[in-house]
């Protein structure tokens, strides 16, 4: 059998926090997107439309805001279909700004390929019509039975690229009595104090409080009571240490295994096929620098051990409580 032993050369670094700045980790209160639905029908499919009456009612319609009168039951086609469109416009998104749509099958047709969706209004939860939906649908994907890198076209569902106009400006307000509140996308209370810190450091005052492990909030200094959009911008570009929780993934199917944070490993003994790893004192054999996972990985690797086995590894150094951080397996 043999005995790893690990040796600092062989070291993954894993880094406990790295630099990023505030607008990559956090979002200011208020400014986010909002999803937008609607019920359309496309037109112009080769058969493969709804077998149905509905879409043939909805057509008879649409003709009657036309001023054209047709009765449903003489609509019998198969050419039309029934469509959910949903899109997701952006804050701040103005009038006449384009939104991308996608549209999906509600009934039994077989392919929305080569239709065209008509005019489809778009509402938000509340009940307002912000854009209009209307153009070709694309199916995209690739006529192949089997492919490692193309996806076989799913012909029930569909997009359309800058397929909607914005019609009306969803209302955002994001500051609130000189102040703004930021929310980290990742909610953490190391993370949220040093955004605070590093924002009173920049402003050489205390103008932010971290609230709560996501919440940061912060008073608008008076020179910038006019121009709020400088002050965030410049809060935007403040650079932050951000803490990474310690984590290991693991895809067991493709063998792919990912760790950040300063992962630490106790004194353990595992013996696993040909290899016999030991962990003294929390400490490399023979070393006098820290035990961690990017260390035995490395050194797993270095002696040729698989993916599969680095894999199993780790799973069992975790049930026996020696790996001090979460594994997520996928």
């Amino acid at each position: 059998m043999r005995k790893i032993f690990l040796v600092l050369t062989l070291t993954l670094t894993c880094i406990a926090f790295s630099t990023a700045r505030i607008k990559d980790i956090a979002n200011f209160r208020g400014v986010r997107d909002n999803q937008l639905f609607g019920i359309g029908i496309v037109v112009g499919l080769n058969g493969t439309g709804d077998s149905g009456k509905i879409s043939s009612t909805v057509l008879s319609n649409i003709a009657k805001t036309l001023g054209v009168t047709m009765n449903p039951e003489d609509i019998k086609t198969r050419n039309s279909a029934m469509v959910m469109v949903i899109a997701d416009i952006p804050a701040f998104f103005k009038e006449g700004m384009r939104l991308d749509v996608v549209v999906a099958s509600i009934g039994d047709a077989k392919s929305l390929e080569g239709g065209i969706l008509l005019q489809t209004p778009l509402f938000g939860a509340d009940g307002n019509v912000y854009a209009v939906a209307q153009g070709s649908v694309s199916v995209g994907g690739a006529e192949v039975k089997v492919s490692a890198n193309l996806q076989s076209k799913y012909k029930v569902v569909g997009f359309i690229p800058s397929g909607a106009i914005v019609e009306r400006e969803i209302p955002f307000e994001f500051a609130q009595s000189n102040s703004v509140t930021l929310h980290l996308k990742r909610p953490d209370f190391t993370t949220a104090a040093r955004v605070a810190q590093a924002i009173n450091t920049t402003f050489e005052r205390r103008i932010a409080k971290a609230i709560d492990a996501s919440t940061i909030k912060i008073d608008v200094p008076s020179a910038f009571e006019d121009d709020v959009i400088s002050f965030l911008a410049l809060v935007e570009e403040i650079e932050v240490s951000v803490d990474m929780p310690a984590r290991v993934v693991v895809n067991e199917k493709t063998g792919t295994v990912v760790f950040g944070g300063n992962i630490k490993i106790l004194d353990f003994t595992l013996s696993y096929g040909v290899f016999n790893v030991t962990i003294k004192n929390g400490k490399l054999p023979e070393q006098e620098t820290e035990a961690t996972v990017g260390a035995l990985v490395s050194a797993l690797k270095s002696l040729g051990a698989t993916p599969q086995d680095i894999i199993a590894i780790l799973e069992s150094m975790h049930k026996a409580g020696v790996l001090l951080a979460e594994l997520v397996v996928m």
